[in-house]
């Protein structure tokens, strides 16, 4: 009796795991499979079972040809909802090669065995540099999200990469006790927005580099002390007026673009932005937006193809950091010049020995 009830079970599960509308399971071949699990039954008992797993909702296919047998013709997630949840994972920097492949493992149950083996060759998973090493990382991420959502402050050690004067990388640690308020996938890094209770602003830390993370039974300081928000933390408006996570000064921006960057600019500030067309292929948008060495390095990617009118302050900011890249080459950009002057003349001077000699 026990097998019995066990059975339509596992034929459920062999469906799921074996089947896909290439790829029935005949009659026959979940006798065999069932037998490897111990349980033995009649062939017709596979047809009630069958009628009865539709009955409650399960959707199998009954097939004659090319070959006869059923298979899952509806599961929770479809192959290009799995691929592109296989992509996420395998580009997440911030999951660990170890951790990135057990994902991948758990997301291709969700198709068919065979249907995974054909995802499995097209997905490339990038186990470089380019992935953290912080096996911590499923530990900090729940431990703060049981934090922020009980107001707790939590204490942690942050790592920072850097350099000594013998030119050798070695990792500086500093612990931090902080109020969090919100967990935020930017730039293929994944940020905790809290504030440090030595100050009165937010400030973004990467959850890669913590580690030791621990709850403390301290009520979190309230957003609305650190921030303009009042009754909930807005991660999609706080998202929106930072560049590259960095914090600073938020202000109402006006830029003059090329018109051909009207694309860039509904993409990156919502379609809801004020478009002002101007003379000469110019428009104006004015946007919020935090000022800070992040969006100073976002407007110069653009080249003389954005000008901010104002604030003056950002202004100053993106010609000073113009002026300082500037600096940087241009003594290169003499001594380069310099050099071809000096080989023009020289070669100027060799043709024209030999222009003498052969008249």
């Amino acid at each position: 009796m026990q097998n019995s009830k066990l059975k339509t079970l596992f034929i459920y599960k062999l469906l799921e795991k074996y089947s896909d509308d290439e790829h029935p399971l005949s009659t026959t071949d979940l006798i065999n499979l069932l037998a490897e699990k111990g349980i033995k039954c009649e062939r017709k008992s596979i047809y009630a079972d069958i009628t009865a797993l539709n009955e409650i909702g399960c959707d199998i296919i009954t097939v004659t040809s090319p070959k006869r047998g059923f298979f899952m013709a509806t599961r929770t997630f479809e192959i290009p909802e799995v691929m592109l949840l296989i992509d996420a994972v395998s580009s997440a920097g911030f999951i660990t090669p170890k951790k990135t492949q057990s994902l991948i493992d758990k997301l291709e149950t969700l198709v068919s065995v065979e249907q995974a083996k054909t995802m499995e060759s097209q997905v490339y998973v990038d186990t470089n540099s380019a992935k953290c090493d912080n096996e911590e990382i499923y530990i900090i991420i729940d431990h703060l999200n049981s934090a922020i959502t009980q107001s707790k402050k939590v204490k942690f050690v942050y790592k920072r990469r850097s350099i000594d004067v013998q030119n050798k990388k070695k990792h500086t640690e500093k612990t931090f006790t902080v109020s969090p308020y919100a967990l935020i996938w930017k730039d293929d890094h994944y940020y905790l927005v809290c504030n440090n209770e030595k100050y009165d602003n937010l400030m973004n830390l990467r959850i890669d580099r913590m580690k030791k993370l621990e709850i403390l039974d301290s009520p979190s300081r309230h957003f609305s002390e650190v921030s303009p928000y009042k009754d909930k933390f807005d991660e999609q408006d706080y998202v929106s007026k930072r560049f590259n996570m960095f914090s600073g000064e938020e202000c109402k921006v006006t830029l003059k673009c090329d018109l051909k960057l009207q694309e860039e600019m509904l993409d990156r500030f919502g379609k809801n932005i004020p478009l002002t067309a101007l003379e000469g292929n110019h428009f104006e948008t004015t946007v919020n937006a935090t000022v800070s060495d992040g969006f100073v390095s976002w407007l110069m990617q653009y080249g003389d193809g954005v000008e901010v009118t104002s604030p003056q302050k950002l202004a100053k900011m993106v010609r000073d950091k113009a002026k300082s890249i500037y600096n940087i080459y241009k003594g290169k950009l003499y001594a380069g010049i310099s050099r071809d002057i000096a080989y023009t003349t020289i070669i100027s001077s060799n043709l024209a020995g030999v222009a003498n000699e052969a008249t």
